[in-house]
């Protein structure tokens, strides 16, 4: 049902064939970023058909102001404008935003970007390319922090993973191998996969989306170019997601789709990332803990791990060896200094 003061998202006039690509935007009182990010949609060098679906939700700042500002300049150069939205005391979430903005636009492919980001003019030419080739992949490209320097491990991280750890390091605690800021991908793969989970405020939508991702098959692949000015600022919504929402995510993910594969399992890390992790797991997952492994010498003489909140009796004592005497499969738990890039297991 559309919220009061907004009519049915459509184009007004003649019917017009679907867009190519259809820009993704989801706002909530955005006014502070909206014209650099509505402005590098215009530049967009793409020569196919474009359109711009937004979705306000309930934003209560001038956001729509310029948003219909910017229509008249999109439309007058050929990229359709489709506007939704809702004027509900409180927003419904990035989820149903972004459900919203794909379900009312027409594009064969999908161009999602966040409304405090900016976008390289040739970002949807070279991802619509790569989308062309990998019709079951997630598209994502580099990115330039801003402001520079403000997550600096994390930012390295996003573009500095080789194409095959894209893949392999999908349990890391920075959420998906490709940012949500920067994904590109067809219609009909996102209708194969999606929606995204519309729980709201402290849901990491991305994250969960990108697992059913995975889960069918669908893989990830990055253009290697900076096509994305990626902003950081205290109001982001990956903000309200709590670290340990993310972890509980990661651990579940883990035992569904690597631990059934092993007999037993070692943990590096006889430390505190590593006990949480064991403690983390189900009980069947920690019978399969063969041991924990380490460098520091006084956790190597202890010789073992004593799980106290374990309801087995006799309580588990997992058993304490020196890297070298560890034997593979690993389950690798460090501690990353930056407060930006919390704790990882891969």
């Amino acid at each position: 049902m559309q919220a009061r003061g907004y009519p049915a998202a459509r184009a007004i006039g003649p019917a017009r064939a679907p867009a190519q690509v259809s820009v993704i935007l989801p706002v909530h009182d955005a006014e502070p970023w909206l014209d650099e990010c509505l402005g590098s949609v215009l530049q967009q060098d793409f020569e196919g058909s474009m359109e711009l679906s937004i979705f306000n939700d309930a934003s209560k700042d001038k956001s729509m102001t310029i948003i219909e500002k910017w229509k008249k300049k999109l439309e007058g150069s050929g990229i359709l404008v489709v506007i939704g939205g809702h004027e509900s005391p409180s927003p419904r979430g990035v989820g149903y935003s972004k459900n919203q903005a794909v379900a009312q636009s027409s594009g064969s492919y999908l161009c999602f970007l966040d409304a405090d980001d900016v976008m390289m003019p040739q970002r949807v030419r070279l991802q619509h390319e790569a989308a062309l080739r990998h019709p079951k992949s997630i598209i994502g490209c580099q990115v330039t922090r801003e402001p520079p320097n403000s997550t600096e491990r994390y930012t390295r991280w996003i573009n500095q993973l080789a194409p095959d750890q894209l893949l392999t390091q999908v349990f890391t605690s920075n959420g998906p191998t490709v940012i949500m800021p920067t994904w590109f991908c067809s219609r009909a793969w996102f209708a194969h996969v999606g929606p995204f989970d519309e729980g709201g405020r402290g849901v990491p939508e991305d994250l969960l989306f990108f697992y059913e991702h995975l889960r069918k098959g669908g893989g990830v692949v990055r253009v290697d170019q900076s096509l994305l000015l990626y902003r950081y600022h205290p109001g982001a919504a990956t903000h309200s997601v709590l670290e340990t929402t993310i972890w509980a995510h990661r651990v579940r993910f883990l035992e569904e789709q690597a631990l059934p594969h092993w007999a037993t399992f070692t943990i590096w890390n006889a430390g505190r990332q590593g006990r949480r992790l064991y403690r983390s797991l189900t009980a069947g997952s920690q019978r399969k803990v063969a041991a924990f492994c380490d460098v520091d010498e006084n956790k190597i003489r202890k010789g073992f791990y004593c799980y106290e909140g374990s309801q087995e009796r006799p309580k588990p004592r997992i058993p304490v060896l020196h890297f070298r005497a560890a034997r593979p499969p690993f389950v690798i738990c460090v501690k990353l200094v930056s407060i930006s890039s919390p704790p990882t297991c891969d």
